[in-house]
């Protein structure tokens, strides 16, 4: 597939460019937790990730169609990408076989209320355009880095058998697609050809009527129907996952048989950490190495600031995860640490003592230590979100303390933030290692 990454290291989408590397957080159900799009914006969010299964059950695709697509329907006009859901549907089938089966040529899933919902490849794909998604990810079969070799086979022939069948599908989906924007496009056009036919029409009966002619030139509404194209460069993308647990071979057969069907990009498959919640860096690097350097390596679900630095030293330039927000929600703020007054890295007031190097050294506040009551502060002093420019941590302790929902949007902006801050010293440390190579 066509290179999509610039040489100023850039992803050009449909609804925005994204600097790489990027952090996209995790808006399940259409939404980040207890932020709006405007908020997002301001953080310097450069895109999110819904799920594609949790939008299939609520709100649905009908609702989604009727508002053409996620996007409208949520506020949010930045990238999107959604996932397939498998992750989530594998996790709770994992936990209780009740819930539903694998199968070769689909997913079954029994909900709690009976419901029944088959998620195949094709259906997969089929939702994600209709969500309105700048990355679409194929459906895969997750595994677990402790399963049998055996189990992770299978594991990576169903995911090599259903992204060849994604692949089908969207390139069918797509050309469906463009045939419509060229229809379309045609008939504005023979519409504006039409008017201008009727306008010299009006012009041989007065001057009157062809000074109205004049005001409904043609040529505007030829114009507006070429902005409804769709140009190759705004198509959809579409990312493969490589599956294989623990296992390098099946690491490798999975990787190998994915880029001969060719995608956009690539993603990690499975958990990115241990059974002790270490990150598995060897496979990790082993499977980043597989990817393709001209396509996105995307490391799904590693969240944590000190794995996306060790992972972005990996190559891996696209990251996703609850933690920024979920931990906002547990009085969990970041701060980086190489600033006057950012941190107190000496522990007495930080939750962690400092992780990282240079410019990517940071910690963690637990907001409500009562360290912060009559701190004036603002949380980090380098930080320029809403939150650090108008709040102390006495305030945020203050609503902490008086379990008011205020608090949980504060620290979400402020975390969100940090990450968006983190990306850019990620993307200032390759400039300075990139033009140390070239020096």
């Amino acid at each position: 597939m066509e290179a999509i990454i610039d040489s100023a290291d850039v992803l050009r989408l449909k609804h925005g460019d994204v600097p790489l590397p990027a952090f996209f957080p995790d808006a399940t159900y259409g939404s980040v937790r207890c932020v709006d799009a405007a908020d997002l914006v301001g953080c310097g969010v450069p895109g999110l990730v819904m799920n594609c299964y949790h939008l299939l059950t609520r709100p649905g695709l009908g609702v989604l169609r009727h508002f053409g697509g996620a996007r409208r329907f949520s506020g949010w006009g930045g990238p999107l990408l959604t996932d397939s859901g498998g992750f989530q549907v594998f996790s709770m089938i994992r936990e209780n076989p009740k819930f539903g089966e694998i199968r070769k040529s689909e997913i079954i899933f029994r909900r709690e209320n009976g419901e029944k919902l088959n998620l195949s490849p094709e259906k997969c794909i089929q939702a994600q355009f209709a969500c309105g998604s700048d990355i679409m990810m194929c459906l895969d079969y997750c595994s677990h880095p402790e399963d049998s070799y055996e189990l992770s086979a299978e594991s990576v022939d169903i995911t090599i058998h259903w992204a060849e069948r994604c692949k089908r599908e969207y390139e069918k989906l797509l050309a469906a697609q463009n045939a419509r924007g060229v229809a379309q496009n045609e008939h504005r056009a023979a519409h504006g050809a039409y008017r201008e036919t009727q306008n010299e029409h009006r012009a041989e009966h007065g001057a009157h009527r062809a000074t109205h002619g004049a005001h409904r030139a043609p040529s505007q509404n030829i114009q507006h129907g070429a902005q409804h194209g769709a140009p190759n460069g705004e198509r959809p993308l579409l990312f493969a996952i490589i599956q294989g647990g623990g296992y390098r071979d099946l690491r490798k057969r999975c990787a190998e048989a994915l880029v001969a069907i060719g995608f956009d990009g690539y993603g990690f498959g499975g958990w990115p950490l241990s059974s002790d919640m270490q990150l598995i860096e060897d496979i990790l690097q082993y499977t980043a190495d597989l990817m393709p350097d001209d396509a996105i390596k995307y490391a799904m679900g590693v969240g944590k600031p000190e794995n996306i630095i060790k992972c972005e030293a990996m190559g891996y330039n696209l990251f996703d995860c609850v933690i920024p927000t979920r931990d906002a929600r547990h009085h969990r703020l970041f701060v980086f640490t190489d600033t006057y007054g950012d941190g107190d890295v000496d522990g007495s007031k930080s939750e962690d003592k400092s992780r990282g190097d240079g410019r990517l050294l940071h910690s963690t506040y637990y907001i409500l230590d009562k360290a912060y009551i009559r701190d004036s502060r603002p949380v980090s002093d380098s930080c320029d979100c809403h939150t650090c420019q108008n709040y102390s941590r006495a305030y945020l302790h203050h609503l902490a303390k008086s379990d008011d929902s205020l608090l949980y949007r504060l620290a979400t902006i402020h975390n969100l933030r940090f990450y968006a801050e983190l990306m850019e010293r990620l993307r200032m440390r390759r400039r300075s290692a990139d033009g140390a190579g070239h020096g």
